[in-house]
């Protein structure tokens, strides 16, 4: 009788540990969706890097979906690279060597592609 007591408490503990994981999960994504930000009514996942270590200030952006609107995905990669200059150097200014306002800018599988400098 007490293996099956033990057997069935694992079980119990297994299932609220997959429910504590999946409760976490789903609030994350609400998070997230919560503090998107659209541009011309679309959302796009656009990431900004450093570029290195020993260069923080030099960043690449990449912005994807940019067949939803082409000219919403170059003000995500703009927002992108602000947001970034502001977390690491507390402020908005931007060098861009390619970047939302040149011209030219051609979309590659659906993702474009910017670079610039935080400039304090």
């Amino acid at each position: 009788m007490s293996v099956a007591v033990n057997n069935s408490g694992r079980k119990m503990r297994i299932g609220v540990v997959c429910l504590l994981v999946a409760a976490t999960a789903l609030s994350a994504c609400a998070r997230n969706r919560k503090d998107a930000v659209s541009f011309n009514g679309f959302f796009f996942q656009s990431r900004a890097e450093k570029v290195s270590k020993e260069e923080r200030d030099h960043f690449t952006v990449t912005v994807k979906k940019v067949s939803q609107d082409f000219d919403g995905a170059k003000e995500a990669g703009r927002h992108a690279g602000v947001s970034y200059c502001i977390a690491q150097y507390g402020t908005s200014k931007i060098d861009w060597v390619f970047g939302p306002d040149d011209e030219g800018i051609i979309p590659s599988d659906d993702e474009i592609n910017f670079e610039g400098y935080c400039r304090p």
